[in-house]
């Protein structure tokens, strides 16, 4: 039967591992957040009318609540991998120490960000949040240039192992197989830091960026998030 051939379809086990993971959730609700706020400023911007920008915009706040209570909690699994990090003897010394700069900040960020959500909830408002919520996104920020400092130096490693290789030898070529694997990871991951630093650099004024290009930014690193989480869970 054709219901069966549906339901019994690997694509379909796969979507339900990717949304059982709350990783998976969260990518799906951060692109959907983003691409709003990028397509209620287009409307703004095209003279769309308050009745055509209201649902975009209740979706870019209402799903930014959603996934700020998704967090909560989570600034507990940053510590701890910070803590990994920084005990490690085999990580590159600027690997590490980037390593731990990025979990630190990530984590500092889920700790100002989750005391916030008792204001963003309207269940109890303070006169602190919205420089709690600055101190977050700067914890963000740094996080995230640690994630690109280390990212561009791990991309130079590569390319100087790549150098060293003779592609004629057999062992060479796995190696090199390896080395283009990994870039390919990195490079994706580095796009979706630079895109990420487009939100925190933005909320603090230390850049200009308008909300389309950062919803614009948001999405894409969105996008390459659910990519990244889709494939983890094959």
């Amino acid at each position: 039967m054709v219901a069966d051939s549906l339901v019994y379809h690997p694509s379909v086990a796969h979507y339900l591992k990717f949304v059982a993971t709350t990783v998976g959730r969260d990518k799906l609700l951060r692109t959907l957040q983003y691409f709003s706020r990028f397509y209620a400023w287009y409307l703004f911007r095209t003279n769309g009318t308050p009745g055509q920008i209201a649902p975009f915009d209740a979706i870019k706040k209402q799903f930014g609540l959603a996934r700020k209570l998704m967090r909560v909690g989570k600034n507990v699994e940053h510590f701890k991998a910070a803590a990994i990090a920084a005990d490690s003897k085999t990580l590159d010394p600027v690997v590490k120490y980037c390593a731990v700069g990025r979990q630190l900040g990530y984590a500092g960020y889920l700790t100002f960000d989750a005391v916030t959500v008792l204001d963003a909830a309207g269940i109890r408002k303070s006169p602190a949040t919205q420089r709690l919520q600055r101190e977050a996104y700067r914890c963000w920020m740094i996080g995230l240039l640690f994630s690109t400092v280390s990212g561009a130096y791990s991309l130079y490693n590569l390319r100087q192992q790549a150098a060293k290789l003779d592609k004629k030898e057999g062992e060479d070529v796995v190696a090199s197989k390896r080395i283009e694997k990994e870039r390919a990871a990195i490079n994706l991951q580095f796009v979706s830091d630079l895109c990420d630093l487009t939100v925190p650099t933005s909320a603090i004024g230390l850049t200009n960026f308008d909300d389309g290009f950062v919803g614009l930014a948001g999405t894409v690193s969105s996008l390459i998030g659910v990519y990244t989480q889709w494939k983890k869970t094959a």
